[in-house]
């Protein structure tokens, strides 16, 4: 039980109004966000919660077996923070997903935790706070040049990479119009 206990704990980390750098990785590192189709899971989520006025996302990047956000939230989702809400959202679309195809995939993230049988998130997130500009700006940076890293080669362009906010900073692009630009916050 510990275990999910850090998970729940690292949602309460998180402040409202305040910006945070987080990274959450596909249990067991299962490269399940490969397919695009869990790819829009995730966008669907962070661009539903967007419009409700929960979060504000400020970058981003999907990876094969993780993500980067950078990211406040500004106020409760019914009962739990919009942090937890995209989490626990997310895991249950995989779920449906991976039942829906009859997916083999599905066994890996069998788990024996007493009050969840699939576990679809590690459980050791850590939320760092974005104190300054430039601390944001290097995490911008970082998450931006992720896809080009040697072990990944998505991409020889991180313009060129759908799932991530480096054409709406570097090109201006509209595709992903419910980003907030940092500059207008920082």
């Amino acid at each position: 039980m510990p275990e999910i206990q850090l998970f729940l704990n690292s949602y309460k980390l998180m402040e409202f109004d305040e910006i945070y750098f987080y990274t959450a990785t596909i249990n067991k590192w299962i490269p399940l966000l490969q397919s695009d189709k869990f790819k829009h899971i995730v966008l669907n989520s962070l661009i539903h919660l967007v419009k409700r006025k929960k979060i504000e996302i400020y970058g981003f990047v999907i990876m094969p077996n993780h993500i980067h956000l950078i990211w406040s939230g500004s106020q409760m989702n019914g009962k739990e923070k919009p942090f937890a809400s995209f989490m626990k959202f997310t895991g249950h679309q995989f779920l449906d997903a991976l039942r829906a195809t009859d997916n083999p995939l599905l066994v890996k993230f069998k788990t024996d935790l007493k009050n969840r049988n699939y576990l679809f998130w590690q459980t050791n997130s850590l939320p760092i706070r974005v104190f300054d500009r430039k601390m944001l700006e290097q995490k911008l940076d970082y998450i931006h040049l992720n896809p080009l890293q040697a072990h990944w080669n998505l991409t020889d362009d991180p313009n060129n990479y759908y799932f991530s906010s480096c054409s709406f900073y570097e090109q201006e692009d509209k595709k992903f119009d419910w980003l907030t630009h940092y500059m207008d916050v920082m």
